[in-house]
């Protein structure tokens, strides 16, 4: 009988219990209320959830900070440098409304409240992206959240900047009310210990050049990487549901550029959404979010009810 090839598994498969029993003795510290604060609109994330699923994590990551800041201490002393600490930086991947905001959020104020009280910062990529004037000039306005709509080599240099360990590095202001860039508006991140960078595309790894010489990704500067994922169907779902919730109050704010669509009957705005979603969302998600899933360290797979329900650690 012909012996079968082994089956090569890049990750090991965890139920929520199976997750949630490595939490270990983490305590929780955060309370209902806090919780409530930083997941976003359409998340319903629970207490009981979060620690079930982001206990463990911020578990395993203060092993995986440990591991790396040991290696660099290798390396200085190796090459007879200065022990210069370096910045963890965690990405955030997934597809709209699949929960990044709220996960990102949730780490960053577990991480903060570890008893050595790292500095933690949050950056989303929306600051990168180009500005509407440019959008608009390049034809592409209609693919805002598609690779080319950002600037990825200013993104790649911020990452770049903060793993070297500058100081006032800055980053763009995006604002959702006017969708755009604002204008003179910066963020200054001031050498953190923790970096999360929270994204669609973060995990792309772009064209390689054809002559073979070095180029940096911004994936290379991740020091671990997580993919939430969902099915099609039910992201599509979440989608129109932030989207109903949005039309009742953030986009009622007369300063929004969404204003019109609050105005606009159920019926007219719920073929606007789709439309949405479908000629944009969803291409971007099929052909360049989803594909960047199997490069992550972790994936957080969530049910219809929006909940996680396994979690897949890719084996080192």
């Amino acid at each position: 009988m012909a012996r079968r090839k082994p089956v090569l598994a890049p990750y090991h498969h965890f139920t929520k219990a199976q997750w949630g029993a490595l939490r270990a003795d983490e305590p929780m510290t955060l309370t209902r209320e806090d919780i409530a604060r930083l997941r976003t609109l359409s998340d319903p994330i629970s207490l009981e959830e979060a620690e079930a699923t982001y206990l463990p994590l911020t578990r395993l990551l203060s092993f995986y900070v440990e591991a790396v800041q040991g290696l660099h201490n290798v390396s200085s002393r190796f090459l007879q440098t200065p022990d210069q600490k370096v910045p963890f930086i965690i990405g955030v991947a997934g597809s709209v409304a699949v929960g990044k905001s709220t996960t990102a959020r949730i780490l960053q104020a577990l991480l903060q409240r570890w008893p050595a009280s790292p500095r933690v910062d949050l950056v989303t990529t929306d600051g990168f992206l180009y500005p509407n004037k440019v959008l608009e000039k390049r034809g592409i306005m209609d693919r805002k959240g598609f690779p080319e709509s950002y600037d990825r080599a200013r993104f790649v240099a911020f990452l770049g900047d903060i793993k070297s360990g500058k100081t006032n590095v800055k980053v763009p202001v995006y604002s959702h009310l006017v969708y755009d860039v604002v204008p003179g508006s910066e963020v200054v991140i001031e050498h953190p210990d923790i970096l999360i960078v929270e994204g669609l595309n973060i995990l792309q790894p772009g064209e390689l050049p054809k002559n073979g010489a070095p180029i940096l990704f911004a994936s290379d500067f991740i020091d671990f990487s997580i993919y939430i994922d969902a099915e099609v169907d039910d992201l599509e779902t979440w989608f129109m549901e932030r989207f109903f919730r949005l039309r009742d109050t953030a986009f009622k704010d007369p300063n929004s550029f969404f204003r019109r669509f609050s105005e606009m009957s159920p019926e007219e705005a719920g073929t606007f959404g789709r439309t949405v979603w479908r000629t944009i969302n969803l291409p971007n998600l099929l052909d360049n979010v989803l594909p960047t899933r199997g490069r992550a360290d972790l994936i957080l797979k969530k049910g219809k009810s929006h909940h996680i329900e396994e979690v897949q650690l890719r084996r080192v």
